[in-house]
Order: structure tokens, then C-alpha cells, then sequence
């Protein structure tokens, strides 16, 4: 976990709709920390940038925006010590909080109880490192990308995270998205399956051309 005594890592703080998962379309303010616990190849985030901002700092910032929605991610924000400040500070403000993590280490109890959406990532490339002491086991919505043969990937966690919504995700590969093969997947994965089937999630941010 890294420590944040001297303060909090920010990538960038602003003001969009949600792109991906569940929850598309709806505007919120997103809080981008730095520092991540795994390194994909394809990951589109730059989250080895960032300024170091205390609590105060952090909570002004996002406090002016007037929607009160907000989504933490990275990066990997579960890898932060002063996260659980943050949460109850803004939980006490009345925000509503969704938090996007990879899944490998479970938020702390008091952390969860201040999260309203968590959604979970896992990253077939270390799928070793998924340990069922450590990692996330329930979660709102699991959303993998399709970086390759993943089908037995997503069948183990879906056994292994209880969700009310799992995703899947093309891969983009500078500029090259595997659209194609993530239809097929989701083909093979729902065979014979009435409900709670595996649906697909698009970058929609990127395709509507907004941040």
C-alpha cells in the first residue's frame, strides 16, 4: 500500500459522463489517482504523472464541480493509505462514490462502507496473482478486457466475484480495437445462459469524443 503521508497522488480531477459498464452516461466528477500495483501493456492511462495534493486540496477541487457524483479510480486507487480519509470526507459532503479497481486486494471494511458502486477489472495477464485471501470477492459490476484467449479468465472469475453485472471489454491496441473477437466471446461465454448473461462495454467516451 502506498503511504500518503506527505500527501495524496492526483493524476487529474474533472468533470465527464461514465463511459464504460453499468453506469454510461451518467456525469460525474472523477478523481484519478496516481500509482498503480500492475502494469497492462495496453493501458491507456498515464497514472506515473501526478502531483501530490493534501486531503483539503483534494476535497476543494472536486467540490467545484456541482454534481455531487463521484468516481475514484487510476491507476489502482485501493493501493492508497489516505483513501479512507477521502471516502469519509466525501460521504460526509453526500456525495455518491463508485470506485473502479482491478480487484486484487479488497477495499478495508470501513473503506466499503463508504462506497456506493465498486467496479472491478481483473487483468487475465496476472491472473496468478488473483488470491482469493486477498482479492475482491463481491462487487456491483466485473468488466474484463478482451486482451487475448480470456474465456477461461472470465469463467473463473465469475465464479469467484459475486456481481450483479459482468462486462466485457474490447481490447484497444494503439488505435486497433478487437471488436470482433469480444462479440464472439460473449457468444461462447452466454451459450445456453438466461440471465445474468456477460454484455458488452464499449469506450463510449471515446467514441462519442468526449473526455
Amino acid at each position: 500500500m502506498t503511504q500518503d503521508a506527505d500527501g495524496i497522488q492526483v493524476v487529474e480531477i474533472f468533470e465527464s459522463l461514465q463511459g464504460e459498464g453499468y453506469n454510461t452516461g451518467m456525469p460525474a466528477v472523477f478523481l484519478r489517482l496516481g500509482g498503480c500495483n500492475l502494469a497492462c501493456p495496453w493501458c491507456d492511462t498515464v497514472f506515473d504523472r501526478f502531483e501530490t495534493l493534501s486531503e483539503d486540496e483534494v476535497v476543494e477541487r472536486v467540490a467545484a464541480f456541482a454534481c455531487k457524483t463521484l468516481i475514484i479510480t487510476g491507476g489502482e486507487p485501493l493501493i492508497h493509505a489516505g483513501l479512507g480519509g477521502l471516502l469519509e470526507r466525501f460521504k460526509s459532503l453526500g456525495y455518491w462514490i463508485a470506485l473502479e479497481t482491478n480487484g486484487l486486494i479488497a477495499p478495508l471494511e470501513p473503506w466499503r462502507r463508504h462506497i456506493d458502486y465498486l467496479a472491478v477489472s481483473p487483468k487475465a495477464l496476472y491472473a496468478e496473482l488473483y488470491d482469493d485471501e486477498q482479492m475482491v470477492r463481491q462487487a456491483d459490476e466485473v468488466r474484463i478486457v478482451v486482451d487475448g484467449d480470456v474465456q477461461a479468465f472470465c469463467e473463473n472469475m465469475r465464479d469467484r466475484i459475486e456481481a450483479a453485472h459482468y462486462f466485457l471489454s474490447p481490447c484497444d491496441r494503439a488505435g486497433e480495437v478487437n471488436t470482433a473477437d469480444t462479440v464472439r466471446l460473449l457468444g461462447r461465454l452466454n451459450r445456453g445462459r438466461r440471465t445474468k448473461k456477460w454484455l458488452l462495454s464499449l469506450q463510449t467516451h471515446k467514441l462519442a469524443g468526449f473526455r
